[in-house]
């Protein structure tokens, strides 16, 4: 990240974990709709966090609906870190909520690039909601156990995938 960044953190366990680990000496802005990525990041000095408002989803701990969506509306962003519950390469990314869906939707429009944070038993799975089509994003982290034929096509699409 780069000094006065304005990011999205999206919800999900991968995110929450990913928050844990941001160490920056510069400030950045994170807007969130994941309490626990707020309480982890509230310590952090040089952070300042936009919690977004709205409907408690509770087995998120995130929150949801147009309250959320209307802040959204009006932010622009260098950067969303979407979590995602399954990878197609036809379908695209999906969600198991259709109000999650819904917001991570307008997360993407409000953010210039799009980095999804996946272990590698999304890719081939399709959850009950689609968020986008997966040429909408720009780059796809992920662990080394992903498919190879999958990471081969994603590539070819021009979306930058990063192995950890």
């Amino acid at each position: 990240m780069k000094p006065k960044d304005k990011i999205i953190i999206a919800s999900g366990t991968t995110l929450f974990a990913f928050a844990k680990e941001i160490d920056v000496k510069e400030n950045i802005t994170v807007i969130t709709s994941c309490v626990k990525v707020s309480f982890t990041l509230c310590y952090h000095p040089s952070i300042e966090i936009i919690q977004l408002g709205g409907i408690m989803r509770k087995n998120s701990v995130s929150v949801i609906e147009h309250y959320a969506e209307n802040i959204l509306e009006s932010l622009s962003c260098n950067k969303l870190f979407l979590g995602v519950d399954g990878i197609d390469l036809d379908y695209g990314l999906t969600t198991s909520d259709m109000s999650e869906a819904r917001i991570n939707q307008q997360m993407i429009d409000a953010a210039q690039k799009i980095i999804v944070l996946t272990d590698s038993s999304k890719f081939g799975k399709r959850g009950f909601c689609k968020i986008c089509n997966i040429g909408k994003i720009h780059h796809i982290i992920t662990d080394k156990d992903a498919p190879v034929h999958m990471i081969e096509m994603i590539r070819e699409k021009g979306i930058e995938i990063t192995l950890v």
